[in-house]
Order: C-alpha cells, then structure tokens, then sequence
C-alpha cells in the first residue's frame, strides 16, 4: 500500500486502531507499505452480517490509518486502500 503523498518519517500505523511495529508488523519498500500478514480488502455484505448474528465468524476490511506530521500539525491519513496482490 502507497504511503500518502507528503508522509515522511517519523509516522505511525494502525491497522484497526491498532499501533503497528516497524520492522516487526510492517516494512517499507520504495514508498510503500508491505505488512507481515494478509490483510482483508472486502466488505461485509449482507450474508455476512446475517451469519455474524448467530456467531459465525466472517472478516470485514481492515482499516489502516497513518499518522504524521508536517509544518508542526499532526494529520491522519485515514481508511487506506489495501493494494491487491499483484497490482
């Protein structure tokens, strides 16, 4: 996944408000961030929320947020798009 244009380092990731760990959870590579685990690109639809009810388990998307700062101001990049695999 592209890093937001104007992101430089030092920054923070989350992947569902979760702080993800440079070099353990994630690497970058030529701008790009490449996470150590698959991450889910779809949407729930409705067959999934109707299963979620009765406890069976489906996965939504993962939402990546990266925090930054530039100027002085803090900014959040929010609800990144996973890049498919081979795109």
């Amino acid at each position: 996944m592209p890093l937001p244009p104007g992101v430089t380092a030092p920054y923070e990731v989350y992947v569902n408000g979760v702080r993800q760990e440079l070099g353990t959870d994630f690497r970058v590579q030529d701008g790009e961030l490449v996470f150590r685990r698959t991450l889910v690109t779809r949407r729930l639809g409705a067959w999934a929320w109707f299963l979620g009810i009765w406890g069976i388990g489906t996965y939504g998307r993962d939402e990546i947020d990266v925090r930054y700062e530039r100027g002085g101001q803090a900014f959040v990049a929010h609800g990144l798009k996973v890049k498919e695999p081979g795109r």
